[in-house]
């Protein structure tokens, strides 16, 4: 938004006629506003030193411009559409970018929610664009982006569709692209792409397929990372894993089972309809919502149909290595470890824990004109202009093994391992590290000291590890506490001393203490928005090298390594704790304590 000092320094002013806050605590939140580039409203109702009827009745008694609840009142825009030849009056984006929103048109008047009325210049460039005389009224930031949302994408589509599937019998005839073909071989890329045309295509916009693009729409305007369609005796229930928790937001009857499952494996192109038995494996590319998304679609025959597991990655989100937020710390040894000439980087966590994006970042990094970067993947997740990459094909031979094998000997400098999962593989990549290449790939492990063991125990020496491993990390992905509602925790909400430090804090640490706290509003979920990485970053050193050299045990691994510095995942998780980025309650469910001292 466009004059945020102006209307911050207003509304400071007004503050300060009437008196209704603590200078010291209004100089606070001022430089806090100017700092972030935020309104100073926001943060004053975040913090509860006013609330919104109180401060909008401020406002609008200082510059004139009438109040309006806007949760009262219902946006029509296909209303606002006819009065304006068919077009939109502003885009989604523009309303979000300005904070304003249209809410009716009447002659050559157009009604205009606007969270800033001191903004005169924006508000005659609209008055320019618009071609119209503006009636501005006044309302807040989080109820206009939130009747926003409410307007541009309240078109029931998820509600209809389910409606005419209650009522409809589908059949297989319903669906677009006819019977399906023959099993597909799994290729690196799906012949078709799917855009918005080609979801709402086929046999006469049948439910199923408007149910299908409701669902995916849904997921991927909500940021969902997952969706999961799951049969059982009576019903078929769709959840979304929204910032790492999952969420039921569909409730459909058991009928429409078999024309969903079928209507998402006609998308991937290589998907059997005919064969319910055995799982299969698939890819979409669309293009919805304004975002491009590769959509890897996964079928599991269960005990009353068939499961439709669905993650999304959207292309634009590959951000570089500066953008993960990393501690210090861990950045510099990253950082230390792909710039070394050879040896190996491994990321560790569970599924879903980011450790591709980790990886595709560390690629960015290294990738340079005069490096022959090479990756084996299954799938190819984020495609790079200038990188080789190769996706395996079991079912042609085409293993892990096999085509490193094979990228070996294409001259590389780097090599990036999609997963290790196998004796073969493993071997190889040492050997490949051994020999000047700088390898980078992902184990499942649960931490950074138990991946050295994990190698030992799929048949590589000791010497071998302790010669080529360069640095490992563990990652989880934590929820972030959203910035619009957090508020910090009463002292009277705060566990007490002896279990903040059970927890992991230092006993330095706890008497000074400030927590946040999640609220929750129309912006976030249940007070969380978006995720942070949590990692543990073990460098090897001299020390580590003859404990594991000496055939150490992972426990004693993660003792020298935090006496040389590493920051465990707890710790790491407590640090993003004290700055407010997160919660007790988030670290206690995505980290287990420390198991021997601190760090």
């Amino acid at each position: 938004m466009a004059n945020i000092t102006g209307y911050n320094r207003k509304l400071a002013a007004i503050l300060r006629r009437n008196a209704l806050i603590d200078e010291q605590a209004l100089g606070v939140l001022a430089e806090k506003a100017a700092k972030e580039g935020v309104l100073l409203a926001n943060l004053l109702i975040a913090d509860k030193h006013i609330d919104e009827p109180t401060l909008l009745g401020l406002v609008s008694e200082d510059c004139g411009v009438p109040p309006l609840d806007l949760e009262k009142l219902t946006v029509d825009l296909d209303e606002m559409k006819a009065f304006n030849g068919g077009q939109e009056p502003l885009s989604e984006d523009v309303c979000k970018a300005n904070q304003v929103l249209p809410l009716t048109i009447i002659g050559n008047f157009l009604s205009l929610a606007v969270a800033n009325p001191y903004d005169v210049v924006l508000l005659d460039n609209l008055k320019i664009q618009l071609g119209r005389q503006l009636l501005p009224v006044l309302s807040t930031e989080r109820a206009i982006l939130k009747a926003i949302e409410l307007t541009f994408h309240n078109d029931q589509g998820a509600e209809k569709a389910l409606e005419a599937m209650k009522g409809d019998e589908l059949t297989l005839n319903d669906l677009a692209g006819g019977d399906g073909g023959e099993e597909g071989e799994g290729d690196a890329k799906t012949e078709g792409a799917a855009n918005d045309a080609d979801l709402n295509a086929g046999g006469d916009d049948s439910p199923a397929v408007r149910a299908v693009k409701a669902i995916l729409s849904d997921a991927i305007r909500r940021g969902a990372s997952d969706i999961h369609i799951e049969p059982y005796e009576k019903r078929v229930r769709v959840r979304l894993r929204i910032d790492g928790v999952l969420e039921e937001v569909l409730s459909l009857p058991k009928k429409v089972e078999r024309s969903l499952c079928s209507r998402i494996k006609i998308m991937t192109d290589t998907m059997n309809i005919a064969e319910r038995g055995k799982p299969q494996d698939g890819r979409i590319s669309v293009t919805m919502e304004g975002k491009k998304c590769d959509i890897r679609v996964s079928s599991l025959p269960l005990v009353y149909g068939e499961k439709i597991c669905m993650r999304i990655l959207a292309k634009g989100n590959l951000k570089d290595m500066k953008e993960l937020n990393l501690e210090p710390q861990v950045f510099d040894i990253l950082s230390r470890g792909l710039s070394s000439p050879q040896g190996m980087v491994l990321v560790t966590g569970p599924t879903g824990s980011g450790k591709s994006t980790t990886l595709y970042s560390c690629l960015k990094t290294v990738m340079t004109p005069e490096e022959n970067v090479n990756t084996v993947e299954d799938p190819v997740e984020y495609e790079l202009e200038g990188i080789n990459q190769c996706h395996v094909n079991p079912k042609r031979g085409l293993t892990f093994a096999s085509a490193l094998r094979a990228l070996l000997r294409q001259d590389p400098d780097t090599v990036m391992i999609g997963e290790i999962r196998d004796q073969e593989t493993i071997e190889i990549a040492v050997k490949a590290a051994l020999t000047g290449h700088l390898v980078l790939s992902t184990l499942h492990t649960n931490d950074a000291p138990s991946t050295i063991t994990r190698i030992i125990d799929m048949g590589i020496e000791p010497l071998m590890v302790a010669s080529t491993v360069n640095v490992v990390l563990a990652q989880r992905l934590g929820r972030r506490l959203c910035s619009s509602c957090k508020v910090p925790m009463p002292k009277e909400e705060m566990p007490d001393r002896d279990t903040l430090i059970h927890v992991g804090f230092k006993p330095e640490e706890v008497d000074d203490l400030k927590l946040m706290k999640p609220v929750g509003c129309s912006l976030c979920s249940n007070g969380y928005k978006g995720r942070f990485a949590i990692v543990e970053c073990l460098e090897m050193n001299d020390k580590l090298r003859k404990i594991i050299i000496s055939g150490g045990s992972d426990i004693e691994i993660r003792k020298v390594a935090i006496e040389t510095g590493m920051i465990s995942l707890r710790r790491a998780s407590l640090l993003n704790a004290m700055r407010g980025i997160t919660t007790v309650e988030e670290v206690l469910r995505q980290t287990v304590g420390d198991e021997v001292g601190g760090d």
